[in-house]
């Protein structure tokens, strides 16, 4: 298979700064290499405003036009922002050659990443929904809108399927995500039955979740520094310093402008970090433009509507500064510092973990009949023992469990 040769184009509008599209751009270029293509240039306009035929000025894409595609030196043109429908065909028409943006870039790279059926069920959904609007005038056929940069588009519906085939296969996809959203929600109350409290990973792409993850949980999840390497949400239960267990999940990386496709298509997924009780807000703490990170991060979870979560910073990949950079970043960050690469802080941030949960802990005495066996091992399941003694037939606990379930045991605690 040829790769894809590129070119990368923002547009500088008057209330942006140059250094943050700079930074799009980069973060862009980044996303083609993770979709397997090769870039050749990048463009920036400056203008007062967006084009409305063309996104950007049509002199701008006639010198693109003689520098780049006349001669053979690039086959696909990549804009940070996303298009109309409009724009897009006016674009491919005047270029001849293919014309796609951040969104659909994004999509592409999904659908090679998702390997659950739930995850390609949501990619699937939302690279239809992107693509139903973009059909107007091309008749029934898919033919120009089949591929984005090294994807199959959304399988044998890639280029003969009309609006109203979609339409059908969205009800269908919504159909099927729904009976998922529906298990997944079983399998939540299942765990409330355990249950142990949720500790979520959320943060920036390629800040090293899954890699801290894997650290935590001694699992061997898929680790590779590109951007969304791992897409399918995983769950392992976890041992904290002071006994109790808890269950840590891992979620897709956030990035700047995610598509709003992705934010619905993925909404049953990301409600793992609405049931949390503690987010782990991931930080790479070497990236030049982490503050910026850290804003798109905290835009999603607005967005899925996450508030009042306790949450801990951890400033990943310190292994990257130097002494003196990590000593001025504790002094000046609330948070913990670690390199889950080089097991560095781990400790520290398990107690972090273990100090935040104690706090919905409260200490009761308990007295149980030794018979009550599924009783014992649901009160161990859910609390910290700190002292036991049988004593005949009676069992006398010294106990630490969460205060909504020091309630449900009330029959059995003498004090509290």
């Amino acid at each position: 298979m040829v790769k894809e040769r590129v070119i990368l184009i923002g547009v500088l509008l008057p209330h942006k700064k140059q250094s943050f599209l700079e930074d799009c751009l980069e973060e862009l270029s980044s996303l083609c290499t993770t979709a397997g293509a090769e870039v050749v240039d990048c463009y920036i306009q400056k203008r007062r405003e967006i084009n409305s035929a063309y996104f950007i000025g049509r002199g701008k894409i006639l010198q693109i036009q003689k520098e780049n595609i006349i001669n053979g030196k690039i086959n696909t043109i990549v804009f940070d922002d996303e298009l109309s429908p409009a724009q897009q065909r006016n674009l491919e028409e005047i270029t001849g050659v293919k014309v796609i943006d951040r969104t659909r870039l994004i999509l592409d790279i999904f659908a090679k990443r998702a390997h659950s059926k739930e995850g390609k069920l949501q990619v699937e959904l939302a690279q239809l929904t992107y693509l139903l609007p973009r059909l107007a005038g091309k008749g029934t056929s898919l033919s120009q809108q089949a591929g984005g940069i090294g994807t199959k588009g959304p399988g044998e519906k890639k280029l003969e399927i009309d609006r109203r085939r979609i339409k059908t296969r969205l009800f269908i996809l919504k159909k099927e995500i729904k009976k998922i959203k529906n298990h997944r929600t079983i399998q939540r109350e299942r765990r409330k039955q355990i249950p142990l409290p949720m500790v979520t990973l959320i943060g920036y792409t390629n800040t090293g979740k899954s890699t801290l993850f894997n650290n935590l949980t001694n699992a061997s999840n898929f680790v590779e520094n590109k951007l969304f390497a791992t897409l399918d949400p995983t769950i392992r239960q976890i041992t904290l310093p002071n006994g109790q267990k808890a269950l840590l999940s891992d979620t897709v990386g956030f990035i700047r402008k995610l598509p709003h496709q992705l934010i619905t298509a993925f909404r049953a997924t990301l409600e793992e970090v609405s049931q949390a009780d503690i987010l782990l807000h991931v930080i790479d703490s070497s990236h030049k433009d982490r503050e910026e990170q850290i804003r798109a991060t905290y835009q999603v979870l607005s967005e899925l509507g996450v508030k009042n979560k306790e949450i801990i910073k951890v400033y990943n990949k310190i292994d990257l500064l130097s002494t003196t950079e990590k000593q001025r970043e504790s002094n000046r960050e609330k948070g913990v510092f670690i390199s889950a690469l080089k097991n560095e802080g781990i400790t520290f941030l398990l107690n972090a973990i273990s100090n935040l949960l104690e706090k919905e802990l409260v200490k009761v005495t308990m007295v149980v009949p030794s018979y009550e066996n599924s009783i014992i091992s649901k009160i161990f399941e859910k609390g910290i023992v700190l002292r036991k003694e049988y004593n005949e037939d009676k069992l006398a606990l010294e106990i630490k469990l969460p205060k909504k379930y020091a309630e449900k045991f009330k029959d059995y605690i003498i004090n509290s």
